[in-house]
């Protein structure tokens, strides 16, 4: 019993290397822009679905997450953390082995001995144990530990951006489409003026400078209208990569204007960003693995302490295998002492050092990065919503303006010139306020993926980071 316990003392030994510490971070009391997301209440603690109503937007998402490449290869690294996790540990315990061996052996005549035909049988089992005295193993499992929880922060992370990128595509797929509305209705309507001007011109009530100046109307908006398309093509081919398809057209719901949205929307607290944001826990478990690393190269220089140990028989006869004077057995202990390496431990153990300040700064540059990505949401939000206010006053203007330059000439009282610079700024005013409103959904969506919203869904099976 003693022999027992002063093994276990051994295996257990202590563990080099510091301990895992959080480092202390300073989060402001409130995000710049703050009136936007006061209180305790977050966007991010909605459901996408929620956020996104859309039932077009719903049905891409649950397909991406279903299929797409970067989750897939996520997904799949978190099973290579897994199986490195148990092949690390492993080394805590001992290995063992079985060996069991048969032959004949005939050893030829000679002048003084007949031939001699023999028959050979062996069994053993082996076993060795490296002690964990200096924690060497025992730290390798923290670092592999972590770095199966970075795998899995890794593929959150990538669902939130996927989210993301699926509402912003979506909504800008909306937006050529706006575009492009405004563009055909505006085509027609300078293809009816440019007919009118013809009729007129041939009337001689005009001359052919109008027709020519008509025709530049007609002919900018059929350009822009093949710029969109091609637009609209690629954006589409961009939302098929996402949902692992072959290029091809993308459904659509609800207009872009008709996208619900609130004119105010919560932020939460910014010390709760640290929790939600799953790339800023990617950083910390990188820096947990980091930490323990510097453990492993410190128990280098200490000694490695071995039990190797090994039993079996040997025998002319299988019946006779087991009995007596067959047996053998050995049972040794080793303890092995780096004295010299060149430089090898101690720069091994300055790499370690060096990289977990690498991740430290790393994981605080990550969360001040939040910050900031935060903030510039929430400016961008109300910044956007103002800009479309201001191009909505703007697009009505233009509009009567062009109305009343198009009295204005018919009456005689000026030049076409006058209708094509109304007419060209109320083009480019509309496609403007389609921008706007544009831009002000992907704001939201930017708050949202800033907030790390997405990847708590109840719709999404994932195994939860522990």
């Amino acid at each position: 019993m003693k022999r027992l316990s002063l093994l276990v003392v051994l295996a257990a030994g202590c563990m080099v290397g510091p301990d895992y510490k959080r480092p202390a971070t300073q989060a402001p009391q409130s995000y710049r822009g703050g009136a936007e997301g006061g209180g305790a209440e977050s966007l991010a603690d909605k459901d996408w679905a929620q956020v996104f109503p859309d039932p077009v937007i719903a049905d891409l998402i649950h397909t991406a997450l279903a299929q797409n490449q970067d989750v897939l290869i996520a997904a799949a690294r978190i099973e290579q953390a897994e199986a490195q996790l148990g092949i690390t540990r492993a080394d805590q315990f001992p290995t063992a082995s079985l060996a069991l061996a048969a032959g004949r052996e005939r050893i030829a005549a000679t002048s003084l001995t007949p031939p001699i035909t023999t028959s050979v049988f062996q069994g053993s089992v082996a076993a060795s144990w490296e002690l964990d005295f200096w924690g060497k193993f025992r730290r390798a499992t923290q670092a592999a530990r972590a770095d199966l929880l970075a795998a899995e922060w890794n593929r959150q992370a990538v669902i939130t951006s996927l989210i993301a990128s699926i509402a912003a595509g979506y909504y800008e797929l909306l937006g050529l489409d706006l575009q492009l509305e405004i563009s055909k209705r505006t085509l027609t309507s300078r293809q009816q003026s440019l007919e009118l001007i013809r009729l007129q011109e041939r009337q001689g009530t005009v001359s052919l400078l109008d027709v020519r100046q008509a025709e530049q109307l007609v002919y900018n908006a059929a350009q822009t209208i093949v710029d969109i398309e091609r637009r609209t093509e690629q954006q589409e081919n961009f939302l098929s990569l996402l949902l692992a398809r072959n290029p091809g057209p993308i459904p659509r719901g609800r207009k872009l204007t008709e996208q619900p949205h609130d004119p105010i929307v919560p932020a939460g607290l910014p010390s709760a960003l640290l929790q939600r944001r799953p790339d800023i826990q990617l950083q910390e478990a990188r820096l947990i693995a980091s930490n323990a690393r510097i453990g492993v190269a410190r128990a280098a220089f200490f000694p490695s302490i071995s039990l190797t140990a090994s039993g079996g028989a040997q025998s002319a006869a299988l019946t006779d295998l087991f009995k007596g004077p067959a047996g053998v057995w050995s049972f040794f202990g080793s303890l092995t002492q780096p004295i010299f390496a060149g430089g090898r431990l101690s720069s091994g153990v300055k790499l370690a050092e060096a990289q977990q300040k690498e991740a430290l700064v790393v994981y605080q540059q990550t969360i001040q990065q939040a910050f900031r990505e935060v903030s510039d949401a929430l400016v961008a939000y109300r910044r956007n919503r103002e800009f479309r206010e201001q191009q909505e006053l703007l697009a009505i203007s233009t509009r009567d303006a062009l109305a009343l330059s198009n009295q204005r000439y018919r009456g005689g009282a000026a030049s076409y010139l006058e209708v094509l610079d109304s007419n060209t700024r109320t083009f480019a005013a509309e496609l403007g306020l389609a921008q706007a409103q544009l831009n002000e959904l992907l704001a939201l969506v930017q708050i949202y993926n800033a907030l790390g919203g997405g990847w708590q869904s109840p719709d999404i099976i994932s195994k939860e980071p522990s």
